[in-house]
């Protein structure tokens, strides 16, 4: 069938097979996308917003299809609750433990913040399983942006966290006796301060899957971090009960601040600027660990 150069076809009347020809107009943006050609539109895909919560629901469904995942998750900070309680219970013998205060009570937001750590754990484990299973180079054939999947995964980590933190709090009161002295406001606050800094801290380990991709040494590096950041820190002991160089440590840590601020809200102590320091230091910690795991996102598999 003739096209001429104004893109008009020659070709014979529907009635009259034989007949003469009939001018067909056919323009240009018809064959677009169907010759492969240079000209074609390019592939246009939702907003960044509706990237993060597409991908996000899909890591929330991964979750939800598997219950034993959801029971271990909440198993895990509740056994680790009780062990602690019972192993460091007598520290609240000790001069450098504040005054009239219940271990379970001083216990249980460090067990928050850690909590909220773990859930970013398990689903860096899943991004690393995502970069060697190929789904991340289905979704790299997409118009899809990096960040994307990585803040998805962020999301769904702290819906995930959310309703996990609510469920130990009611747990640690009803089986543990926790009675926190700053009531409902001051446990809510510490619930939101531990959301906030266990998922700025949680990039730590985003990072790390974007750069190791590989579940068995992304577990062995998890373990690696995860140590110091926990036990080097003030969720056990105070920090007056430290020794010399572990109260250093402390200090230093991240985590301490935000375990120090959501326990004086849960204490009904006191908060000063330890809220805002903590908020801000996970932020900042949360940014650097990002523009890192972006960055080692995009490298080639």
């Amino acid at each position: 069938m003739p096209v001429d150069s104004t893109g008009e076809v020659d070709s014979p009347s529907a009635g009259n097979p034989t007949g003469p020809p009939r001018t067909v107009s056919v323009r240009p943006s018809d064959t677009i996308g169907r010759t492969g050609g240079a000209a074609g539109p390019a592939l246009r895909g939702t907003s960044i917003r509706g990237q993060v919560l597409i991908l996000a629901g899909r890591s929330l469904r991964a979750v939800l299809r598997d219950p034993r995942l959801i029971l271990a998750n909440l198993l895990a900070p509740l056994l680790m609750l009780v062990v602690f309680s019972q192993i460091f219970g007598s520290v609240a013998q000790t001069p450098s433990f504040p005054a009239d205060t219940n271990y379970v009570d001083f216990l249980v937001p460090a067990i928050l913040i850690n909590a909220t750590l773990q859930t970013a754990i398990s689903s860096a484990f899943g991004l690393a399983d995502d970069m060697t299973s190929g789904i991340v180079s289905r979704f790299r054939s997409l118009p899809v942006w990096p960040g994307s999947i990585l803040l998805a995964r962020s999301l769904a980590d702290l819906v995930r966290s959310a309703v996990q933190l609510l469920l130990i709090l009611i747990l640690a009161a009803a089986l543990l006796g926790f009675r926190p002295p700053g009531g409902i406001p001051g446990t809510i606050a510490a619930w939101g301060l531990a959301l906030a800094v266990g998922t700025g801290l949680g990039w730590i380990f985003i990072a790390v899957a974007c750069r190791v991709r590989d579940v068995e040494l992304m577990q062995g590096t998890a373990t690696l971090l995860t140590f110091p950041l926990m036990f080097c820190s003030n969720a056990f002991i105070p920090s007056e009960g430290l020794p010399g160089w572990l109260r250093t440590a402390a200090e230093i840590n991240p985590m301490s601040y935000g375990i120090d601020a959501a326990r004086a809200l849960v204490l009904d102590r006191p908060v000063g600027s330890g809220a805002i320091t903590a908020i801000v230091i996970s932020v900042v910690v949360g940014v650097l660990a990002g523009v890192i795991a972006v960055r080692g996102f995009r490298r080639p598999l």
